[in-house]
């Protein structure tokens, strides 16, 4: 499935970016991983670690709130998996507005460039926290989650197809 395609990672840097990117390396030849972070010391931690395998990923500095940023980097892509988000619910609850800015309006922002860009498919990690929001994290993360859920709609059935997953 993942055999000479495209894949994209939004918050690639983190946790799950490097356990999903060990992974893929490891049991399938993709064409192409571009990670997609703003933090450009864990880029280029990340590089370092997956040195023997440069000619296959491609760090793109970018933030889901740049909807142009998105786009460009989208170029060619056939998958993303959106792992972007602020995630600390202190944060979220001391930050509410960049809270909003990125796990909601950046959401927007990558749906509406999948579906300019023609990416096949795009999977939106949640939380637990989403089920029944007790802080800002969990309700701007369910906010998330209809909003990818709600974007096949506007795909239509030969378009991007959006799914949600929970881990």
């Amino acid at each position: 499935m993942l055999n000479n395609k495209t894949i994209m990672i939004t918050g690639g840097t983190g946790s799950f970016g490097h356990h999903f990117v060990e992974y893929v390396l490891q049991h399938y030849e993709p064409q192409k991983i571009i990670i997609y972070s703003r933090d450009e010391f864990k880029q280029f931690n990340m590089q370092n670690t997956y040195k023997r395998y440069d000619k296959k990923l491609r760090f793109f500095i970018g933030d889901v709130r740049d909807k142009e940023r998105i786009s460009r980097a989208l170029h060619g892509v056939d998958y993303v998996i959106h792992a972007a988000a602020l995630k600390q619910v202190p944060a979220c609850e001391y930050n509410p507005m960049e809270a909003i800015k990125t796990n909601i309006n950046g959401a927007c922002n990558l749906i509406d460039a999948c579906l300019d860009m023609g990416v096949k498919k795009v999977i939106a990690l949640s939380t637990d926290k989403s089920v029944s929001p007790a802080n800002l994290y969990g309700s701007t993360k369910m906010v998330s989650d209809k909003l990818f859920a709600a974007a096949n709609a506007y795909s239509g059935a030969e378009g991007t197809k959006f799914a949600v997953v929970r881990y």
